[in-house]
């Protein structure tokens, strides 16, 4: 998993999701005196907006899907794994969940591009990380095994934030672990190069360069041993 920057929200957005998603709950909500629209009304399900029920809000987010996916280029900010245009599932996670805050429903700030599988294993529940707000140390990736773990000296707090994320996405479930396996035997077999591993498995493709790194400084090191040139070896 990787720190994901927010991308910047999508000019037409306001016209595309949000306007339409606040008159929509406004009309769950019962609210009178609202303009006349198109189509067919709403029924009202809630006496106030903060009581409609998660399952009742219509999904316009979903018109936000191409944006998300353009913006993040097809790379699930849980997963850290590019979703396949057809055999892919994408989806928009909402990182504060529609049962928490009506007001966050529709709103691109709280949009997470996520494959359905991720989607699904986060559901409501508020123990994930959120990609936007870890940092790039926080997760690291065994290359023997293909493991998802904590990052070394963590804070004791953020060391369980990680592993509680890590337990309820199973970023260590056999399905990742064979789907990481499977873009790296790809790599080093010469079949993909860096580049392409970077835009389809950045998160592997890091852990990757790192390691290739670390194994030219201690060619430089062990050279520097029989030659005296000076080098030493950072592993950070």
């Amino acid at each position: 998993m990787l720190r994901v920057e927010m991308a910047a929200e999508p000019v037409d957005f306001d016209t595309k999701v949000r306007k339409p998603g606040l008159r929509a709950i406004a009309e769950l909500a019962g609210e009178a005196d609202l303009p006349k629209r198109r189509g067919r009304p709403r029924n009202a399900v809630a006496a106030a907006r903060e009581q409609i029920p998660a399952d009742k809000f219509p999904a316009i987010w979903t018109k936000a899907l191409p944006e998300l996916l353009d913006a993040y280029g097809r790379v699930c900010a849980y997963m850290s794994i590019y979703i396949e245009p057809v055999t892919g599932a994408a989806s928009v996670d909402h990182m504060l969940p529609k049962s928490l805050d009506w007001r966050e429903v529709y709103e691109w700030r709280n949009y997470r591009l996520a494959c359905s599988l991720m989607n699904s294993r986060k559901n409501a529940y508020q123990d994930v990380l959120d990609p936007f707000e870890i940092e790039d140390d926080w997760f690291r990736l065994e290359l023997v095994g293909y493991q998802v773990i904590p990052g070394a000296n963590l804070d004791p707090e953020i060391h369980g934030h990680v592993e509680a994320t890590i337990e309820r996405l199973k970023l260590n479930g056999h399905d990742c672990l064979q789907l990481r396996e499977d873009y790296a035997m790809a790599f080093f077999q010469g079949d993909i190069s860096l580049d392409y591993l970077r835009r389809r498995a950045p998160f592997l493709a890091r852990e990757i360069e790192a390691r290739q790194r670390l194994a030219v400084l201690s060619e430089l090191a062990a050279m520097d041993q029989e030659l005296g040139l000076g080098y030493e070896v950072n592993k950070d």
